[in-house]
């Protein structure tokens, strides 16, 4: 069941122009795993192809991360990475432009167990930090599905 949005995105803190994120579920797979954390600029200008964080058209407590695949009248058509998890413009349509909250800056994969031989730690810290592509590719958290 995803996990509603916290109060960091209203108030004093929604001012504040770069938080920290963590994806939950498989709709952004390969480029967002679960546990992946984000980082986030709110208010950034959006261009086809990057990642963004929204208010989920229906459910508006619910905060998603998707793909922004293009600009439609009344905003934004956005997909998950991985078309079998479904959750995106497919099933609910064209997003508001006020409903996209942020775009993704970069991603920081956090140090699982199995990681921490020295070769583990290696492949870990290539690969831990990386910008967020806007190329489509096979303190406080809050979670976006």
């Amino acid at each position: 069941m995803p996990e509603p949005a916290q109060e960091p995105w209203s108030g004093r803190a929604a001012r504040k122009a770069f938080q920290v994120v963590e994806v939950t579920g498989p709709s952004m797979v390969p480029t967002l795993y679960h546990g992946d954390l984000l980082l986030v600029q709110r208010g950034a200008p959006v261009r086809p192809g990057d990642v963004v964080i929204l208010r989920h058209p229906f459910q508006q407590d619910l905060l998603v991360v998707k793909r922004a695949a293009e600009r439609r009248d009344g905003g934004w058509w956005v997909l998950g990475d991985n078309s079998y998890a479904g959750g995106d413009s497919t099933d609910y349509g064209t997003v508001p432009e006020e409903l996209v909250l942020a775009k993704v800056r970069a991603r920081y994969r956090p140090l699982r167990k199995d990681q921490r031989s020295v070769l583990g730690l290696l492949g870990w810290a290539v690969s831990a930090v990386r910008r967020v592509s806007p190329e489509r590719s096979d303190s406080r958290r809050l979670r976006a599905r």
